[in-house]
């Protein structure tokens, strides 16, 4: 059979009698402590394991807000993506042009004299999509507006009905001249 630590140490002349006595009451009084729940014994490592589990949970909470974030923006990117391409008007190849102002450059699109009268009243917009420009809806161009507000190119706010004894309402000034 083989022999304790203690034995062994004592054996080899390492520890006296005195000293392994000494430290069997200690263990034995950590023990008692211990179970009454009135030990102090050595926190140290515990309050590193439990330092180390904090930080480990406030990373991967932070991980995971990051993550639902990325998850997020691309719900938005691809909820604005569906509402452009389902209300979009088609394309149009005609000689008239609208001109309009993105990132101080001007650009222009093809468009006929309906779409110009509601492009400059507020009715449509004018969104970036796929490296183009779009036309769509003021009620589309709305819910874009609030899920990223960068992809309106132009939105004007609707024009109201000229007041009946406004006595200027026979000069109207033309706010989209013909470039």
């Amino acid at each position: 059979m083989s022999l304790s630590l203690r034995d062994q140490l004592l054996k080899a002349g390492l520890v006296n009698q005195k000293q392994a006595k000494q430290v069997g009451k200690d263990k034995q009084k950590q023990q008692r402590l211990a179970h009454k729940g009135q030990a102090v014994l050595d926190d140290s490592q515990q309050r590193a394991a439990q330092e180390a589990m904090a930080e480990k949970v406030k990373r991967d909470q932070e991980l995971n807000r990051q993550q639902q974030e990325k998850a997020e923006q691309k719900a938005r990117a691809a909820q604005i993506k569906q509402l452009i391409e389902v209300s979009r008007l088609p394309k149009l190849t005609t000689e008239d042009y609208y001109n309009f102002v993105d990132d101080k450059k001007v650009k222009r699109l093809s468009v006929n004299n309906l779409m110009r009268n509601k492009l400059s009243s507020g009715s449509l917009a004018i969104v970036h999509h796929g490296g183009g420009y779009e036309v769509i809806p003021r009620e589309a161009a709305l819910k874009i507006q609030e899920r990223d507000p960068s992809r309106i190119v132009q939105l004007n706010t609707p024009t109201e009905a000229p007041d009946e004894d406004d006595p200027y309402a026979a000069y109207q000034i033309p706010d989209d001249l013909m470039w």
